[in-house]
């Protein structure tokens, strides 16, 4: 199976030129490329409480990691960077960490950020263990969406694959909170590794079929230098999506824009969607339009990158200084990890996940 991109927005959204790169629209900045900035992945905090060992291992990232405030980024830095990405063409804006719950006053950023002209979409990534006392204050303070890290629906896999820190009731009372304080849209992204938890999957969308929660497997990247990867603990994309439709038959829906991430697949008997993110077996670089910057301010034009650019300085000298330089940096941008993994031209030393989100 596979899905169709379309030649053409009829929306007015980008649109994909013969070269398979997004083409933009009016004055974008673009990279080396040609691709635009549209999408904004924010980390507000360098800490996690778990410790996921494809993520942050607990054998090789200290309990006390993160733990110094002084170093991050305050609330009036966020906003004057948000909003100057904002002029850069960012429509979206993911907040992530480390684990970003654990950002004190999380809901009061959020409101600053929701008055934002320009800014269409606000969401979080969070491992979903806070989430319960959380999802109301941070729905009315005008968080838009909400993806939820679940690896396993059984009890001791999501402790193993948790570092032993978590428990996947406090997980699932998070999204029963996140539905009940009125988010529309939520979905669980999976991380799937070979003989680890891929006996998970089918039991995954078993639970979620059919209540609007849209299930995203995600194929076990390269990310950072502390996981140890190894390609054979990658599962495919394709063979978790046979091993789907032999349980419950499924057919292929059509990209929401162009540049997302995941390939969209209905369930034929109504049960809702499952989304497959396969940056291993099929890159999809060619339209990537993410930047990424952690939250001591260092702005990543990749998830593979080696090193970031600090923003700090052009942030003390207010937007239109921040404006100029991040212009700068995406104009040079030229990453495609993901085509050339495994080639010479590929470097193996990348920012840890836990610093920049996924």
């Amino acid at each position: 199976m596979s899905v169709q991109r379309p030649s053409a927005a009829a929306d007015g959204r980008e649109a994909f030129g013969s070269s398979g790169i997004a083409r933009p629209r009016g004055d974008a900045v673009l990279d080396r490329r040609g691709r635009p900035i549209r999408d904004l992945r924010l980390s507000l905090i360098e800490a996690c409480n778990f410790r996921c060992p494809y993520c942050m291992p607990a054998d090789r990232i200290a309990d006390d990691h993160g733990l110094d405030a002084a170093g991050r980024l305050d609330f009036d830095q966020i906003e004057t960077l948000v909003r100057g990405f904002v002029r850069l063409g960012v429509r979206k804006l993911r907040l992530t960490g480390g684990e970003p719950l654990l950002r004190k006053r999380l809901p009061a950023l959020v409101a600053r950020l929701a008055t934002i002209e320009g800014l269409d979409d606000i969401a979080l990534t969070t491992n979903g263990a806070l989430l319960a006392a959380q999802a109301r204050p941070l729905r009315e303070a005008g968080l838009g969406r909400v993806t939820v890290s679940l690896d396993a629906i059984d009890p001791s896999v999501f402790r193993a694959m948790s570092g032993g820190r978590g428990e996947v009731a406090d997980v699932l009372a998070g999204i029963d909170a996140a539905r009940a304080a009125g988010f529309d849209t939520i979905k669980i992204n999976c991380v799937v590794q070979r003989g680890v938890n891929d006996d998970q999957v089918l039991p995954l969308l078993e639970r979620f079929r059919g209540s609007g929660i849209v299930v995203r497997f995600i194929e076990y990247m390269d990310v950072g230098t502390c996981n140890q990867w190894r390609h054979e603990q990658v599962v495919a994309s394709a063979e978790l999506r046979d091993r789907i439709h032999a349980r419950w038959p499924l057919r292929p829906l059509d990209p929401h824009y162009v540049g997302e991430v995941a390939s969209r697949y209905a369930f034929e008997d109504g049960g809702g969607e499952v989304g497959f993110v396969s940056s291993v077996s099929a890159p999809f670089c060619g339209d990537c339009h993410r930047a990424r910057i952690s939250a001591d301010g260092q702005l990543y034009t990749c998830l593979f990158a080696g090193t970031g650019h600090d923003l700090r300085p052009a942030l003390a000298a207010g937007e239109d200084a921040l404006v100029a330089a991040a212009t700068a940096i995406w104009s040079g941008r030229e990453d495609r990890y993901s085509e050339l993994r495994g080639s010479r031209g590929a470097s193996r030393k990348h920012v840890e996940m836990y610093l920049i989100g996924g």
